[in-house]
Formats: structure tokens, C-alpha cells, sequence
């Protein structure tokens, strides 16, 4: 499985299985305008396809603005690492490949290790799942 974004055929059901079996998640903060996400988003495709057992979410900041609300970006790519709602980690990444395969392998492993987190970051899994919801409907 790829990267998947809200829009996309695959949303429902890997979403669902983010939330019902604490499947590990990685949210990729990124924006269409901006050059290094566009560049990386072969890097994360590549880095999706090597570990069908995460989920990996795109979300652009401003296409996607209704669940991402005013999260403050501070720069691009930035990841949101979560297991269920329990979010491990939240941060700027550099985009290169093997720097970020090891960050979400090591993060994948822990089982707990909530982070301190803008509220809107802690809010992703709620709103993703109210969006799978609205998608059902």
C-alpha cells in the first residue's frame, strides 16, 4: 500500500485499520506549492511500499485545511507519527530518504511515548475519522 490522502479510494479502510488495530501512523504535513514536499513525495511513496503494515497519510495544509486546521508549520516535510490516537512523535524531518525510514522504523517500534503536540496535531485522528465517517455515508 502507498501513500494515501483524504481523497483517495484507499482512505476508508486503511484509516479504519489505523484506528482498530493501533496500526502504526505516519501523517506527512506538506503543501502543493512547495518544491521539497513535491520532490518528496517519491521518497515517502518508496518508504510507504517497503511497510505495507503503516499507514501513511498525506495531508496538504491548504487542500486539506479542514482537517488540519491552523497547525502552524514551522517547515516542510513535517511528520506526525501516531500509534491509534496516541501520537509519538511530531516534528520537521529532513526529506532525504534513509533519514526518514530510520525515524519512522524507530518510532514504529515503541509502544507508547505520547509527545507534546499543538492541539490541532492532537486532533488529526479524530478528524480523519470523522472524514472515513462522512466517506461512508
Amino acid at each position: 500500500m502507498g501513500v494515501i490522502t483524504p481523497t483517495s479510494q484507499e482512505y476508508q479502510a486503511q484509516v479504519g485499520r489505523w484506528f482498530d488495530h493501533a496500526t502504526p501512523t505516519v501523517i506527512v504535513l506538506c503543501a502543493a506549492w512547495c518544491d521539497t514536499c513535491e520532490e518528496f513525495r517519491a521518497t515517502l511513496e518508496r518508504i510507504a511500499q517497503a511497510r505495507p503494515e503503516i499507514v501513511f497519510v498525506w495531508l496538504d495544509i491548504e487542500d486539506d485545511s479542514a482537517i488540519c486546521g491552523d497547525i502552524d508549520i514551522e517547515n516542510f516535510p513535517t511528520l506526525a507519527i501516531y500509534r491509534g490516537e496516541r501520537l509519538l512523535h511530531y516534528g520537521v524531518s529532513q526529506p532525504q530518504e534513509g533519514t526518514v525510514a530510520r525515524l519512522i522504523d524507530e518510532i514504529a517500534k515503541r509502544p507508547d511515548g505520547v509527545v507534546s503536540a499543538p492541539q490541532e496535531v492532537l486532533d488529526l485522528p479524530q478528524k480523519l475519522r470523522v472524514r472515513a465517517r462522512g466517506q461512508a455515508a
